[in-house]
């Protein structure tokens, strides 16, 4: 029992030890790392160094996926980048290993631990900079992490005078169990360095054999892609694609480990003997830990465009059907009237989607400009493809009549997607003047809100509506002015509540010059 307590004691020291580790070198370094995750990874292979250089820096795959799937869902990285992120990621984790085998089982720990702890702890509490504590931090947490590699060896190393290696599990496919045992510490303890520790000890304390434990390495392995299938599971299309990408890496990984196995290992012997490592079953976990990851990128790099492709075609959100175009043929460039056909049909379109996002903005209660986000850039990346398909009309023999409808249409493109752009104004314009609280400038917001939405609806001229729209912008911008010199509304708030009335009255205009024109 008290083996049991000393190796739980050694595990949660080792898994706060991970995250003091993490949360001190990103505070560190932080900056300077996601200035790298955000602007060194413009090619796969470029992701995939990125990927391993910070992983080995934060000593965290969890922490780097996370932070990989945040650059996905804001934009900042494409899926092909992020996926060479994730393979770094998982090639550097590995040096978990090789950090407690060559460290923690060839030193005495006590000997170099204490003091680092002793230098952590002491800039964490004297230090009144940022960084210098963060870095005090992950020193202890680098000190604690042998600390509690120490409780866990001498506990397994307990273990192994009672327990006979074998009589565990006596199955042909044994092998497969513990597998299984390595996913299920890593999910648990959401760090497969932690799973990893407890298998390198295990077999360096004899308590499993070198087979048993490079099957729970695999395991292990395979147990990081639970930390990415559960942070995204109300995030983006795109970042849900990472997880399924991260989960087939691995997935490939570790299936082509397990059939290669035994060679593996053999392979391992022989490199180990070569390189004048120290023949011990940690050191042979490590290097066989880190040969397949390794094996596993260089397989499925060149196939990065591929697996885009293919991932491409799950999680579609609204959006993103609602970005590609329906009616733009590349067939029908060589037939510019069939051409110029599909351009006005794939503009109508566009407006409908443009309409949306408008009577959104009008009618929705409680909502922000940020939710209509996914709305407009689905919009955006439409309005592009049209641009793109009429600059490749431009060099096919047109008629002038023909030229000059074109010309419409990209002046038509241009105010749908102006509209588009002053359309979070309403939010505003509504959320602005609710916090106010003023009885007058509500009722004359709502006339304004349905004069505007009569005329988005009903398609009507600004000539026909014009009359009412004015009126209502005058007297809401009398009540803001009425506000700022009778009710104390500052300068600032009453400048950029007039600004907002601004841009929302332009969109009117916009809304309008959009319309098709009149059959003749």
């Amino acid at each position: 029992m008290e083996l049991m307590f000393t190796a739980l004691g050694g595990l949660a020291l080792f898994l706060l030890a991970m995250q003091m580790m993490t949360d001190g070198l990103k505070g560190f370094a932080g900056q300077q790392l996601r200035h790298l995750l955000g602007h060194w990874t413009r090619t796969p292979l470029r992701g995939l160094g990125a990927g391993l250089l910070i992983t080995g820096i934060v000593q965290s795959s969890s922490a780097v996926t996370v932070a990989t799937i945040g650059f996905v869902n804001a934009g900042l990285l494409n899926l092909g980048q992020a996926l060479g992120v994730i393979f770094g990621a998982n090639v550097g984790t590995t040096m978990t290993g090789w950090l407690v085998s060559l460290v923690g089982f060839g030193f005495r720990i006590e000997a170099f631990a204490l003091p680092i702890l002793a230098v952590g702890v002491a800039f964490k509490l004297i230090s009144s900079q940022h960084r210098t504590r963060s870095l005090g931090q992950a020193l202890t947490g680098f000190a604690l992490f042998f600390l509690g590699l120490s409780l866990l060896k001498d506990a397994l190393g307990g273990f192994t005078d009672g327990l006979e290696n074998g009589a565990l599990l006596a199955s042909d496919y044994h092998w497969l169990v513990f597998v299984v045992i390595g996913f299920i510490a890593t999910v648990l303890t959401q760090s497969s360095s932690a799973a990893l520790a407890v298998i390198l000890t295990a077999a360096a304390s004899q308590l499993l054999s070198l087979d048993d434990a490079a099957a729970a390495v695999i395991g292990a392995n395979l147990g990081t892609t639970s930390t990415a299938a559960l942070s995204v599971i109300r995030a983006t299309a795109n970042a849900k694609r990472l997880a399924v990408g991260h989960i087939l890496f691995n997935g490939v990984t570790a299936l082509i480990a397990m059939i290669i196995l035994p060679i593996m290992l053999w392979f391992v012997a022989v490199l180990a003997e070569l390189l004048n490592l120290e023949a011990n079953a940690a050191v042979s976990l490590a290097l066989f830990h880190t040969l397949f990851n390794v094996l596993g990128a260089v397989i499925v790099l060149p196939f990065v465009p591929q697996i885009t492709r293919l991932l491409g075609r799950f999680f579609r959100s609204v959006e993103e059907d609602s970005a590609r175009p329906r009616h733009l043929d590349d067939t029908l460039t060589s037939t510019p009237d069939l051409a110029v056909a599909a351009v006005n049909a794939e503009i109508h379109r566009l407006r409908e989607l443009v309409y949306g996002v408008v009577r959104a903005a009008l009618d929705r209660e409680g909502l922000q400009a940020a939710q209509l986000e996914p709305k407009t850039e689905a919009i955006s990346r439409l309005n592009l493809a049209i641009y793109d398909y009429i600059m490749r009309l431009r060099g096919e023999s047109m008629s002038q009549p023909l030229v000059e409808e074109l010309t419409r249409c990209v002046r038509r493109c241009r105010y749908l997607e102006e509209v588009t752009r002053l359309a979070p104004n309403i939010v505003e314009l509504k959320i602005t003047t609710m916090q106010l609280q003023h009885a007058r400038l509500t009722e004359d917001l709502e006339r304004y809100i349905a004069s505007i939405r009569q005329l988005v609806a009903e398609d009507s001229s600004l000539t026909n509506m014009s009359v009412p729209l004015e009126t209502c912008y005058q007297a809401l911008k009398s009540d803001v002015l009425t506000m700022a010199v009778r009710q104390g509304l500052s300068v600032e708030n009453s400048s950029r509540m007039l600004d907002v009335l601004s841009a929302v009255k332009r969109l009117t205009s916009q809304w309008v010059k959009s319309s098709p024109p009149l059959p003749e």
